[in-house]
């Protein structure tokens, strides 16, 4: 087995080490790394995102952007958003996702 289901919308290719998009294929960089670095990054407004919940406009669930901002990931491909994020201001992207890659090729291997 070459792809290994790794979330909804993620595969590792495990001969190249890379990341895959599951939908399109597309190669999204290397394992060893964050996959969000091979992603197009938006970060739409909260006001976007989050309209109000009756027609007078004055009551929503739309976060403070001084202390929240929302980054999406979609592949370069397909345009599948394939994670998303709520983050404060000026923090760093998450990498929430490091596999040893050397054991995933072992466990695939020997099945």
């Amino acid at each position: 087995m070459s792809k290994v289901r790794i979330t909804e919308y993620l595969d590792i290719d495990l001969p190249t080490e890379t990341w895959r998009c599951n939908r399109c294929g597309h190669d999204l960089g290397s394992a060893h790394r964050n996959y969000k670095e091979g992603c197009v990054v938006a970060q739409p407004p909260l006001e976007e995102v989050h309209p109000p919940l009756v027609a007078e406009g004055s009551y929503s669930f739309t976060p403070d952007s001084t202390y929240c901002r929302l980054v999406e990931f979609y592949c370069p491909g397909c345009a599948t958003m394939l994670e998303n994020e709520y983050l404060p201001p000026g923090h760093p992207i998450t990498h929430e996702i490091e596999l040893d890659i050397a054991a995933l090729k072992r466990r695939h291997a020997a099945a």
